[in-house]
């Protein structure tokens, strides 16, 4: 099993910066991808970024440009910094972790997510 807990969220205002955090514990071996993932209320839950265990990246088109996921194996964790946050960037963020071969999720988890709320 792994365990995700996410932390860094808060309120900023519009323009400001925020690193969110996702540490994973238990079987840390199970995994090879991580990404976030947000959700606003009354909305879907929607792809942010995505990391392999490669550091190969994707970002959706909503912050690429303005936001960095990176990871430190060292520290099992994987990081979100966003900058130059906007309003529409209010969700509750998700760090989600695969097992992925050949394309397909053989496990996958989900930490209890953090809010992000940016103020006009």
């Amino acid at each position: 099993q792994v365990q995700l807990v996410e932390s860094g969220g808060g309120l900023v205002q519009a323009g400001g910066s925020l690193r969110l955090s996702c540490a994973a514990s238990g079987s840390i071996s199970s995994i090879n991808t991580m990404a976030w993932y947000r959700q606003a209320p009354g909305n879907q839950r929607e792809f942010v970024a995505w990391i392999s265990s490669g550091n190969i990246l994707n970002y959706a088109d909503s912050v690429k440009g303005r936001s960095t996921i990176s990871r430190d194996n060292a520290k099992n964790t994987v990081y979100l910094q966003m900058n130059s946050l906007r309003p529409e960037d209010t969700a509750v963020y998700y760090c989600n972790a695969k097992r992925v071969v050949l394309g397909q999720a053989l496990n996958t988890y989900w930490g209890q997510g953090t809010q992000v709320t940016v103020s006009s």
